[in-house]
C-alpha cells in the first residue's frame, strides 16, 4: 500500500503528467494489491462481499489511526471494490452546511463521500450529519427573515467514509453513526519492504531486497514516509551513477538526510534531547515542548509523539510527557547521570 505526500494530484497545463501518473499508479487499486492491514482488509472485504450481494449501499466507514497510513487510498480502493463513484473532501473545507448540501447533491445512490480530518468538521455542518447518514435527508433553511422556510431534502443511500487521527475529537454522536469502525495500525517492516518493491518497481528503479529493507526499517511503520525515503534514495543513487539501490547507497542517503537507524528524523531526536537537557526528562508539557523547538504542539502531537510512543522512547503521563530508559539510550545517555 502506499500514501503519496500529496493526497489530491490537482492536474494543470504545466504538470507532468507522466510523473503525476507515476504518483498516482503508486496507490493499490483493489484489497488484493494493498499491502498490510490484514486484520481491517479481512473485515472490510466481508462487509463489502455481503452488501454487494443484498445490492445496498455500504455502512459509514470511519478509519483512524497516526498520519500516513494510507486512509485515503483504503477509502478509494473501498470505492473501487463497490464499483462506485468516490467524491473527496476534508473537514476544513466544509465551512458551512450549503458547502455540505452542495457535495450530498452530487451523490448518486451507493455512491462514497470521503471527508478526511472529519474531527474538524464545523460543529453546525456535523450536525446535518446526522440526518444525512442515518435517514438519508437533510432539513435546510432557504430565504432570510419573515420568508424564511425550511426545505426537507431526500438524499438517495450513500456512504460516508471519514478519516480521522485524532478519533478521540470526534463527538459521540458523530462517532455512533459509523457502523463500520477500523483503526489503522503502524506497518511491520516486512509490509514495507514488500511497499518499497512494488513503488520501486513502478518508478523504473532497481533494489536490492537488502535496499529495500534498510529503506523499510527506517520508515517509522509508515508507507508515506517509506515512498518519500525511497524517491530521496533514487535522487542520491542517480547522482551516483549507480545503477540500482542497495543498502551502502541507503544508509549513506539517509545518514546525509538526518534519518537515523530507527527512522527517527532530526524534529524526533531534537524533542527527546530538549526533554533531557532542560527537564531532567520529563515530566514536561506538550506545549513547552512545541514552544523549545520552535513546532507547533498540533504538529508534535500528530506526527511525532505517537511513533515515539509507540516505539516506547516517549510515555504520556497526568502530568506530561516523560523520555523513557529506552529512550535515553538511543542518545547514548545514562538515565541516572543526567537525573
Amino acid at each position: 500500500m502506499s500514501d503519496v505526500d500529496d493526497d489530491r494530484l490537482v492536474s494543470g497545463e504545466n504538470e507532468n503528467s507522466e510523473e503525476a501518473s507515476i504518483e498516482k499508479s503508486l496507490r493499490p487499486a483493489t484489497l488484493a494489491q494493498y499491502i498490510g492491514q490484514d486484520r481491517v482488509k479481512h473485515e472490510l472485504s466481508v462487509y463489502i462481499q455481503a452488501t454487494k450481494q443484498r445490492e445496498e449501499s455500504l455502512d459509514h466507514v470511519l478509519l483512524y489511526g497516526p498520519p500516513g497510513l494510507g486512509k485515503t487510498t483504503l477509502a478509494m480502493v473501498i470505492a473501487n471494490e463497490m464499483a462506485v463513484h468516490i467524491r473527496t473532501t476534508s473537514g476544513p473545507a466544509i465551512e458551512k452546511p450549503g458547502d455540505l448540501v452542495a457535495l450530498l447533491n452530487e451523490l448518486q445512490p451507493g455512491d462514497i463521500l470521503f471527508i478526511d480530518e472529519i474531527h474538524r468538521l464545523p460543529k453546525i455542518v456535523e450536525e446535518m450529519l446526522y440526518s444525512a447518514m442515518e435517514d438519508f435527508f437533510v432539513d435546510i433553511v432557504v430565504g432570510q427573515g419573515p420568508t424564511a422556510h425550511p426545505i426537507h431534502f431526500p438524499l438517495p443511500p450513500f456512504t460516508l467514509i471519514g478519516a480521522t487521527t485524532r478519533a478521540g475529537l470526534l463527538s459521540a454522536p458523530l462517532r455512533d453513526r459509523f457502523g463500520i469502525v477500523a483503526h489503522m495500525n503502524y506497518y511491520t517492516v516486512d509490509d514495507l519492504t514488500e511497499i518499497v518493491k512494488r513503488s520501486a518497481d513502478i518508478f523504473n528503479t532497481q533494489i536490492t531486497e537488502q535496499g529495500s529493507h534498510e529503506i523499510a526499517s527506517r520508515s517509522r511503520g509508515t508507507p508515506r514516509i517509506a515512498n518519500r525515503l525511497l524517491k530521496r534514495v533514487r535522487d542520491f543513487m542517480e547522482v551516483s551513477d549507480k545503477t540500482a539501490i542497495d543498502e551502502q547507497i541507503v544508509t549513506k542517503s539517509l545518514q546525509f538526510l538526518r534519518v537515523d537507524e530507527e527512522g527517527l528524523d532530526e524534529i524526533d531526536n531534537k524533542i527527546l534531547k530538549t526533554m533531557i537537557n532542560y527537564y531532567h526528562g520529563g515530566p514536561v508539557g506538550l506545549g513547552t515542548i512545541a514552544a523549545n523547538i520552535g513546532e507547533e504542539a498540533d504538529t508534535i502531537a500528530e506526527m511525532y509523539e505517537p511513533y515515539l510512543m509507540q516505539i516506547g522512547y516517549l510515555n504520556r503521563t497526568p502530568r506530561g510527557r516523560v523520555v523513557t530508559e529506552k529512550g535515553y539510550a538511543h542518545l547514548g545517555l545514562s538515565q541516572e547521570r543526567t537525573n
